[in-house]
């Protein structure tokens, strides 16, 4: 392993840990305009992280060791996920990390133990959330499986950093294949991050509530770890979208000036589609949970629809 590979790791990790709060609060804010409201600071999160950290970790009575655990496998799992998305250098080619397969498996070992703290506390929301959690991610894993199989396709390789590099050299300006699979992309972002149609982040109503009610038993410290590695979950997922749509400002050289340029570019990129987000949450309602799998089917027949193009082009 040579020193750069460490550095970028070390780069990458540092970068997805202190930037990911402030798309939170981007999106909020963004929210609020819509509706004719202030909004919070956008660094609001960021001051309830702290605030968090402060606080005691109350253990329900009868929790187990899995509700102990199960924010720090959380946040150690997209740490080590952040390794394999490439947001600012891109690496030499590695077999250390960028195996996207390995990468969905990771993200999965996080929601599996965040289901099992949502039964763990033994309280009715966790388990009602537990429930309808494991029901969405039923449906929507299977999406995502093929719709980064249609991105592996499209690419011909299976390691992120090397599809960051293919589109970052590709001569054409925007593949058509390519936004088919990012709106599918955006959607797995929409589902993976628990926002509006699929669930409310702002909201803990009983009859509506979904990833709130898995955390509604942590607290202080675990409770912060939660929430940080939820924001984290959203910045890689929209790092895929941002780097194999429009990859410019990404670069393979390790310098100060090169890694600067790559940093304010991923920021404006980055905000356009926190923006996006944000206006696509404030112009639709909270669905039905039947209704769900409409949205679903989407951006499976996107995904299918490459893989046709690439098989046959």
């Amino acid at each position: 392993m040579n020193i750069t590979l460490l550095l970028y790791g070390l780069l990458n990790v540092l970068f997805v840990l202190f930037l990911s709060p402030l798309f939170i609060s981007l999106i909020k804010k963004v929210k609020a305009y819509t509706q004719k409201r202030k909004g919070p600071p956008l660094l609001q999160t960021y001051y309830n992280l702290a605030k968090l950290m402060k606080k005691e970790t109350v253990y329900s009575e009868n929790s187990s060791w899995i509700m102990r655990i199960t924010p720090l496998v959380n946040i150690s799992a997209l740490l080590v996920a952040s390794l394999f998305v490439p947001l600012l250098v891109i690496p030499q080619p590695t077999d250390l990390v960028g195996n996207v397969i390995l990468f969905l498996y990771i993200l999965a070992l996080a929601k599996f133990f965040m289901a099992l703290s949502g039964l763990d506390a033994g309280s009715t929301f966790g388990g009602m959330g537990s429930s309808r959690e494991m029901a969405i991610s039923a449906l929507i894993e299977p999406v995502i499986i093929v719709v980064f199989a249609a991105l592996a396709f499209a690419f011909k390789t299976i390691n992120i950093p090397d599809m960051f590099r293919d589109a970052l050299t590709s001569s054409a300006l925007v593949d058509p294949v390519l936004i088919l699979i990012s709106i599918s992309i955006f959607i797995i972002i929409i589902v993976e991050s628990s926002r509006v149609p699929v669930d409310n982040p702002e909201t803990h109503l009983e009859l509506t509530m979904i990833h709130e009610a898995m955390i509604l038993e942590q607290s202080g410290k675990n409770l912060a770890m939660m929430e940080l590695s939820g924001a984290m979950k959203q910045m890689l997922l929209m790092g895929i979208l941002i780097n194999i749509l429009f990859p410019w400002g990404l670069t393979t050289e390790f310098t100060p000036v090169a890694i600067l340029f790559s940093i304010g570019a991923f920021l404006i990129k980055a905000i356009i589609v926190a923006v996006i987000i944000g206006l696509f949450e404030s112009s639709v309602a909270k669905s039905r949970l039947f209704r769900l799998p409409g949205l679903f089917v989407l951006a499976l027949f996107l995904s299918i629809v490459t893989l046709i193009i690439e098989v046959f082009r």
